[in-house]
């Protein structure tokens, strides 16, 4: 009997198919999720009863109406979150100080084991607060952040570091409490594998927008001379740095730069002062391949028109409607060689989309 995941995916494979066949891709490759314990990250409210609290989520009913759902398990988060929920709760429950008021509870987990609580509050988190969650931290062997209106109490780290493996070396990524990471980390390691595979090997440089925290950079930058990569929120910018150093990689710079300015800079209309405090020269980079990872609005115009000088482009989308009409301006001037799939988000409608570009 064919599973309720496996009907999913063959819909998607349909969908994704059909919405590109304009464009005369190759076949597509599909990477495919576990079916369940896939999430690392995981957030929920804390409802509360007369004598009770519980995990919950919300579904508009057919009246429109917002319904309470109590989460006891939650099968599509990783083991670890799963294993923790009821502990954590628990303990959350035999407390009065620590359940006061608490409104979420937010779970961020890493394959390598190490899980990150934030708690949200309803009400300011004092002296008290700290010292119980200090003990509850180490008694449950986890980081934990309070959280209330114009307050952030951190009691050890912000983040926590996930091992990714590509191929056969294992890269520390530095993944910040609220700031963005990929939610399916062995599917990730997937989509990983397939741009190293998609680049091969140059003897020249590498261009990435919209770098993140260097979740791409770092397994591209032994396929290229150098990389210079661009990212312009300064949490991203910081840990993509920090990952840089940690997994002692020389090839990679980072511009605090959104694609829009790099755009500008490359074209010699405006001079930058990140690009020289950071000591980065563009002119001094001979490119051949342009890596791209856009939000959900996909490409601005003008960076289009400056991704299409390149000799590739690989392409990474997480909204399939803004990479078609992106394509729609890209296949003018290049053709797609591979076309991949991965399905980050299973029991949605989401995916991942995948495209090598060469120039015609």
């Amino acid at each position: 009997m064919t599973s309720a995941y496996q009907l999913q995916l063959d819909a998607k494979i349909a969908r994704i198919s059909a919405q590109f066949a304009e464009f005369h891709p190759p076949s597509l490759e599909v990477f495919q999720s576990p079916e369940q314990h896939f999430r690392m990250r995981a957030e929920f409210r804390i409802w509360h009863t007369e004598d009770d609290m519980f995990y919950a989520m919300f579904e508009r009913s057919e009246d429109n109406q917002k319904q309470v759902i109590r989460i006891d398990e939650f099968p599509i988060a990783d083991s670890s979150i799963n294993q923790l929920m009821p502990v954590l709760l628990q303990e959350l429950k035999s407390n009065q100080v620590l359940s006061k008021r608490l409104f979420e509870v937010h779970f961020l987990a890493t394959l390598k084991g190490e899980m990150l609580v934030s708690m949200i509050y309803r009400c300011p988190l004092d002296a008290e607060w700290e010292s119980l969650a200090k003990q509850l931290a180490e008694k449950l062997n986890i980081k934990v952040i309070g959280r209330s209106r114009g307050q952030k109490v951190v009691l050890s780290d912000e983040f926590v570091v996930e091992e990714l493996q590509v191929f056969d070396r294992t890269y520390k990524y530095k993944q910040i409490e609220s700031s963005f990471t990929q939610p399916n980390a062995q599917v990730c390691q997937k989509m990983l594998e397939w741009a190293c595979n998609a680049a091969e090997q140059s003897d020249k440089d590498l261009l990435e927008l919209y770098c993140g925290n260097g979740n791409f950079t770092l397994p591209l930058s032994t396929r290229f001379n150098r990389v210079l990569a661009t990212e312009l929120a300064k949490s991203s910018v910081y840990a993509a740095q920090w990952n840089i150093e940690q997994n002692q990689i020389d090839n990679i710079q980072v511009a605090r730069l959104s694609a829009e300015d790099f755009t500008q800079a490359y074209n010699g209309e405006r001079e930058f002062r990140r690009l020289q405090e950071a000591k980065i020269d563009i002119s001094s980079y001979d490119f051949d391949t342009v890596f791209v990872d856009p939000p959900r609005a996909g490409i601005d115009d003008e960076t289009l028109k400056l991704i299409q000088r390149f000799e590739r482009i690989i392409y990474i989308s997480c909204n399939p409607d803004t990479l078609q009409d992106n394509l729609k301006t890209l296949s003018t001037t290049h053709k797609i060689t591979q076309f991949a799939m991965f399905d980050q988000f299973p029991y949605t409608h989401h995916v991942e989309s995948g495209v090598l570009l060469e120039k015609i």
